[in-house]
């Protein structure tokens, strides 16, 4: 194994469903269906959103900026439309079970309740550590009652969201890639490297696009990592859980996907030097929590 790497005993428990059918072409194919799929099935779903929401007016602008809170819940909800594209696809071009893209489920739980629950208690220790806040108050966002009223299905709709990136990024792509060749910078890296331009949104971003892509890498390297290290996508899901409901349910940013959240920023997208002050933090917190995941599954 490359000095760079760590071995993965464990990864074998991910990959070796996907060892029969892992060739190169048949990967590229793959994601080519994935594709296709999801943009009939994409289709499909803007008719029927359409169709029961009668063309509504600035309800189209409030979906794409997630500015309500039923334009974020059908926001997120449409990201289940990935997961199954990938599942159609793994089942009937790769023959095999379409959950088996998550790795063993006696697993997977287990190692997500798990990873959550340290992520809760590192949760509650950061809350009591400086910085104490955003150099000002946060800005009320739902009303408690509201909130509270729509937080099962605020929860249901982020695992939803980030699941679909999952089992696309570390569950087919790691997968299939890892199944055929050895070497983690192939099925770590390039997995990682699409996921980050995933996220490259100059228009949104600004000059903090090319950071904020960058932490969408590392993250997904990280991700790759507790993937290979635990034979499951359990701790990947639990860690990106709960990175995006305390982004997206407790504080965001009140220009960008905000209709969930109690709680706005002070700042937004616009504020530059603000958010930029802000993203080694997040690049430390995305650190620590990596880390606290690894100490869960040594339990």
């Amino acid at each position: 194994m490359n000095r760079l790497f760590p071995d993965y005993p464990a990864h074998v428990l991910h990959t070796v469903v996907a060892e029969k059918r892992s060739e190169w072409w048949r990967t590229l194919l793959g994601c080519v269906a994935i594709v296709a799929v999801y943009l009939l099935l994409a289709q499909l779903y803007q008719m029927i959103l359409f169709s029961v929401t009668n063309g509504r007016p600035g309800f189209l602008e409030q979906l794409i900026e997630g500015s309500s809170p039923l334009a974020m819940l059908v926001l997120l909800g449409s990201f289940g439309l990935i997961s199954a594209s990938v599942f159609i696809v793994v089942r009937f071009f790769h023959k095999r079970a379409a959950l088996g893209v998550i790795g063993p489920l006696s697993l997977a739980v287990p190692q997500f309740v798990w990873v959550v629950a340290m992520l809760a208690v590192l949760g509650v220790v950061l809350s009591i550590l400086p910085p104490y806040g955003y150099d000002a108050p946060l800005v009320p966002n739902l009303r408690v009652g509201v909130w509270l009223l729509l937080l099962p299905l605020s929860l249901v709709a982020v695992f939803v969201q980030i699941s679909a990136e999952e089992i696309l990024f570390r569950g087919y792509l790691q997968q299939q890639l890892a199944a055929r060749f050895r070497s983690p910078l192939v099925w770590m890296v390039i997995p990682s490297a699409l996921f980050a331009l995933g996220h490259y949104q100059p228009g949104e971003a600004g000059e903090n696009a090319v950071m904020i892509t960058v932490w969408a890498g590392v993250f997904g390297l990280l991700m790759a990592d507790l993937t290979a290290r635990s034979g499951s996508l359990g701790p990947a899901l639990a860690v990106h859980f709960v990175n995006n409901v305390t982004a997206l349910v407790f504080t965001s940013l009140p220009d960008s996907l905000s209709g969930l959240a109690l709680y706005h920023t002070p700042f937004g997208m616009g504020d530059a030097e603000i958010l930029r002050a802000w993203l080694p933090v997040d690049f430390a917190v995305m650190f620590v929590s990596w880390l606290a995941a690894r100490l869960a599954l040594r339990r």
